[in-house]
């Protein structure tokens, strides 16, 4: 009798662990051995990230060299310094018009991440920070869909619940810009991150279908079903060439439901029914407003040791530090989120890609020259 018992249970508990069809059995087993490979891959993958980093023209500096300088330039900042000299502007730049923190009413930083920019580095970062410049750590938890436009009810419950929170602290989330005084709540502090939108976009591409992505989805949700296989195998190159309904970037074109995750300036333009046509000056506009209105600093993933720079300047109680914790423990012991599955992409298929992304990358440019000013007038208010 009792063998029956344990029988009986060992079939439930099977039905209970495995999927229904052999199919997603077989699907789910694959994707856990390309992970198996992944694991023992990535160390390699990241020595050889690591000396690609360290290569680059912006991040050549160590921190020692940062530490002994107090100031990094990389070539777009000279750039701006040139133009802002050349046109007389030099001289009049000063942090504190360009440093929105004074106008916050509550220390509370809303880091409102965009996907696929370092915002997960920089999260980590800031956890890390909490501990050291003792402030509170707090994100969203993981969402079974990341909703990212909200309706006014929900816009007012997430800044009911931004200020529920015991100042200094830090709040987390994947979602669109959400005027918190609007809903008669203090101001927060605003922080974000950009990159250049192509490679974003191509970066994106490949996240939603690494085969890690899934098996952490699947553990989180297991009655998620698991995507086409033919799906995870389309390749960004031939989905642009071909035509693709998924790579076709059209001017004007609107995806309702949960946002539009194709574009970083949706996260900057906010809830509004503007935000919502693809690569439009409405909604260029608008993202623009409220990085000059609300955001102390809006960093760029190109220009890391700038962006460094400029929140621990302009943010000191929450970023005192956050040059050496980033290249003193983060870059060296603890690579984030690196995607060894993505293939290289033409150049010539991202030229097609950057002729749609035409305000995308306008708002990215604008960004970077905001950031590289912000630095600028630092540089000149530590002069003798």
């Amino acid at each position: 009798m009792d063998f029956f018992i344990n029988m009986d249970l060992t079939h439930r508990y099977r039905r209970f662990w495995f999927p229904k069809r052999t199919s997603e059995l077989i699907a789910l087993m694959a994707i856990s051995v390309t992970l198996f490979l992944f694991i023992h891959t990535r160390d390699l993958h990241t020595r050889l990230k690591e000396m690609e980093i360290r290569l680059q023209p912006e991040d050549v500096g160590s921190v020692n060299q940062i530490e002994n300088t107090g100031f990094h330039e990389s070539q777009g900042v000279r750039v701006m310094m040139k133009i802002l000299q050349s046109t007389g502007e030099m001289t009049n730049l000063e942090p504190y018009q360009l440093n929105n923190t004074r106008k916050a009413q509550q220390e509370i930083v809303f880091f409102n991440r965009v996907p696929k920019v370092g915002s997960q580095t920089l999260m980590e970062l800031i956890r890390r920070l909490s501990i050291r410049n003792n402030f509170g750590f707090h994100q969203d938890r993981v969402q079974r869909v990341e909703t990212i436009r909200l309706s006014p009810e929900d816009q007012a419950a997430l800044s009911a619940l931004v200020s529920s929170y015991e100042p200094p602290g830090v709040y987390i989330k994947h979602v669109c810009f959400t005027n918190v005084s609007q809903f008669g709540f203090p101001e927060p502090i605003y922080i974000n991150l950009v990159r250049d939108p192509v490679e974003r976009i191509i970066s994106w591409y490949y996240y939603v279908r690494a085969p890690w992505y899934y098996v952490e989805r699947k553990i989180a949700f297991p009655d998620i079903p698991l995507p086409d296989p033919k799906w995870l195998k389309k390749d960004f190159e031939h989905c642009v060439l071909s035509g693709d309904r998924e790579c076709r970037y059209i001017t004007g074109e609107i995806r309702e439901g949960i946002g539009d995750h194709r574009r970083q300036s949706m996260f900057f333009c906010g809830h509004h029914s503007e935000c919502l046509p693809f690569n439009t000056q409405g909604a260029l506009e608008r993202a623009k407003r409220a990085v000059e209105q609300h955001y102390a600093v809006v960093g760029v993933l190109e220009d890391l040791n700038t962006t460094l720079t400029v929140l621990e300047k302009y943010i000191p109680k929450f970023f005192a530090g956050a040059s050496n914790v980033y290249w003193n423990e983060i870059s060296k012991f603890n690579p984030i989120n690196r995607n060894s599955f993505k293939p290289p992409v033409s150049e010539a298929v991202k030229d097609i890609v950057r002729s749609n992304f035409t305000k995308e990358i306008e708002f990215y440019q604008f960004c970077k020259q905001r950031l590289h000013k912000q630095y600028l007038a630092l540089r000149l208010s530590e002069k003798p």
